[in-house]
């Protein structure tokens, strides 16, 4: 999922070395947290969260098969 996330998330942005996602694995949950440079993260988010209700949509549908919940979660500093 992480790897999904990434390749994502890097093509959306300016600064793809500053991507960062952190995962934390559960039994049957997975969270993963988005970090981008500061100027990124509208391009993460997108026009009313239209580009972030996407990438969930397609993280949950990955999960789907792994019969996991994965929660997508984008952290402004």
């Amino acid at each position: 999922m992480k790897a999904l996330v990434y390749t994502i998330v890097k093509e959306l942005v300016d600064a793809p070395d500053e991507v960062v996602i952190k995962e934390t694995a559960g039994d049957t949950i997975v969270i993963l947290e988005i970090s981008v440079a500061p100027a990124d993260v509208g391009k993460v988010i997108g026009k009313d969260g239209r580009i972030a209700n996407a990438i969930r949509t397609v993280v949950k549908a990955a999960a789907a098969k792994h019969d996991k919940r994965v929660t997508v979660e984008i952290v402004t500093d």
